[in-house]
């Protein structure tokens, strides 16, 4: 049988490697005949990989040993990993999701690839519509080295911000940037694509469901499948958009979440994500306090820094104060916390 998708002998990478996504990725990608880099902050024994690296993405320095670690020629890269917000503040939540996915693509990838290389990220649905709330983020796509980027962090939140508003804002600013980048290098021939997942059943789940207010709300947002997607549910698109059958295919922001998002288009559903989520508001004491309660029962819960892929839509906060902004606000929408 012809090899259709092209993975033979290819060298990949993909983060996030040790769990949900990021495994079922790098299992299909073994069965397929590339050959897998993974890596992840936690080790894992995964049979048939090149060779498993340890990697910490909120940390620069681990970032570049681990691609040391890697060929000078990547074929295809898959950044899968994440981190909800949940159990981490505002700042590594968004350097794992943002700003080393675009260290790593600036310092290594438009060096290591050549024509007909792949780039797809695992962004979400919770950052839907980038194009236009895009100012909110301006600043860290305008950023172009990594302490470019963690200064406008800092100027973003405090540190100890809570990480859940981070979420749809990485989220967000990761499928600007994928367009943006899809533009760039199509003249060279290597595309770059973004998967949103849906709902999915990854080790995140407890994370996810606390932040919609129990398993109803977050079944609730699976569309026609009123389910939960399996890891491999989200894979298998995933390695579609590298592979040889998506030739045609880049800069496309592929949702996968089993017509949730049709069903909002067609007035079925609520619309819970056409909202600010950079405003200032979410930095005040009594927003905070508020979100911090409503994550009270992930204190009972072992914590776990694992870097893992977030799958699931924000949760929508019905409290009026996180839905009104402030009119000096809607006036300049640049002026973000």
């Amino acid at each position: 049988m012809k090899d259709y998708f092209g993975y033979k002998n290819k060298i990949c990478v993909v983060t996030g490697a040790a769990s949900g996504i990021g495994y079922a990725t790098t299992e299909l990608l073994i069965e397929l005949g590339a050959e897998v880099y993974a890596l992840d902050i936690t080790r894992k024994e995964i049979s048939g990989v090149k060779k498993f690296i340890e990697v910490d993405l909120n940390n620069k320095e681990s970032i570049d040993q681990a691609m040391e670690q890697i060929p000078t020629h990547i074929d295809s890269f898959f950044g899968v990993a994440g981190l909800s917000g949940a159990k981490t503040n505002y700042y590594k939540t968004f350097t794992v999701n943002y700003i080393a996915n675009k260290y790593i693509t600036e310092e290594y990838l438009k060096e290591r690839m050549t024509y007909g290389g792949a780039i797809s990220y695992v962004t979400s649905t919770g950052g839907l519509y980038w194009e236009k709330y895009y100012k909110e983020f301006e600043k860290f796509t305008n950023a172009k080295t990594w302490e470019e980027m963690i200064q406008a962090l800092h100027e973003q939140a405090k540190e100890d911000t809570l990480g859940m508003m981070a979420y749809p804002l990485s989220k967000r600013a990761m499928n600007y940037y994928m367009a943006a980048l899809a533009i760039e290098l199509g003249p060279k021939k290597i595309r770059v694509n973004a998967l949103l997942p849906g709902s999915t059943d990854t080790g995140m789940k407890k994370e996810f469901e606390v932040e919609a207010g129990g398993m109803d709300a977050l079944v609730a947002e699976t569309g026609t499948a009123k389910r939960l997607a399996k890891p491999e549910e989200m894979a298998y698109p995933l390695v579609f958009l590298n592979s040889d059958m998506a030739s045609f295919i880049t800069g496309l922001p592929l949702i996968v979440d089993a017509g949730t998002n049709a069903m909002v288009s067609l007035n079925l559903k609520k619309d819970r994500m056409n909202m600010k989520v950079g405003s200032k508001l979410f930095n005040l004491g009594f927003i905070q306090k508020q979100l911090a309660k409503q994550l009270e029962p992930l204190n009972e819960e072992p914590k776990n820094n694992k870097t893992e892929e977030k799958t699931t839509p924000e949760v929508e906060n019905e409290d009026k104060a996180l839905k009104e902004e402030p009119k000096k606000e809607e006036e300049n929408d640049t002026e973000i916390l």
